[in-house]
């Protein structure tokens, strides 16, 4: 919205999630924000869920957005990324960043915006829509990173924005994308390859999925 831009928060130390929403809280208080202003999360969990597992994890999840009235029509719109760190992992599920707008504070016109993460799967979250579920050679890692950069693509258009409007790209693997990193992905995103990429070597939410990235574009990091 005109007048309005997001901004992205880090915190030093991720906290227990549930926890992360009353920090969330006090920070969007302190900017003199409302609650509808939070507009992305970033979990770290233990380990990637079974689908059924993961499931239920939403489930609490959701009542969170439920209580604080942030679902629309029934519908979730909290961009999210929720992966687990394969070294160092926390002992739950926990906050690692979130995203929320405030009243623009200079004259910039460029959109600010988040991409919420997306990994190697087509449709539904059942193992049948994993792409090449089981394999993890240097080429089906590859297809799986296309995958992953088309609904990249196809998000970013959804918000009206492009790679030059991109500040951070993330990758989500504990697998060598080296090999492709130039034409899947850097060729692709444009003028964003200019700012790198940001590898967290972790894993996708859910066990079977290999390859996870999300973006965003934003004027203000901030830690906390």
């Amino acid at each position: 919205m005109p007048g309005y831009e997001i901004v992205h928060a880090t915190l030093r130390r991720p906290v227990p999630y549930r926890q992360g929403f009353d920090l969330i809280d006090r920070r969007l208080q302190a900017e003199g924000q409302p609650r509808y202003a939070l507009c992305a999360i970033e979990l770290r969990s233990p380990q990637p869920f079974t689908f059924d597992g993961f499931a239920e994890f939403n489930q609490g999840y959701r009542q969170i957005l439920n209580d604080w009235d942030l679902l629309l029509a029934g519908q979730n719109p909290i961009a999210r990324t929720n992966v687990a760190p394969a070294v160092n992992p926390p002992a739950e599920p926990s906050l690692y960043a979130f995203s929320y707008t405030v009243p623009r504070s200079g004259s910039d016109t460029f959109p600010t915006f988040v991409v919420a993460g997306a990994g190697d799967i087509d449709g539904t979250l059942s193992v049948e829509n994993i792409i090449r579920a089981g394999e993890t050679s240097a080429e089906a890692i590859a297809e799986k990173a296309t995958h992953v950069m088309n609904i990249m693509q196809q998000r970013l258009t959804g918000l009206y924005a492009g790679w030059a409007d991109v500040t951070a790209v993330d990758i989500y693997t504990v697998h060598s994308f080296q090999t492709f990193l130039v034409p899947t992905i850097l060729e692709k995103i444009g003028p964003a390859a200019g700012h790198g990429v940001h590898w967290f070597y972790s894993r996708p939410p859910i066990l079977g999925l290999e390859f996870e990235m999300d973006l965003r574009g934003v004027s203000r990091e901030i830690w906390l």
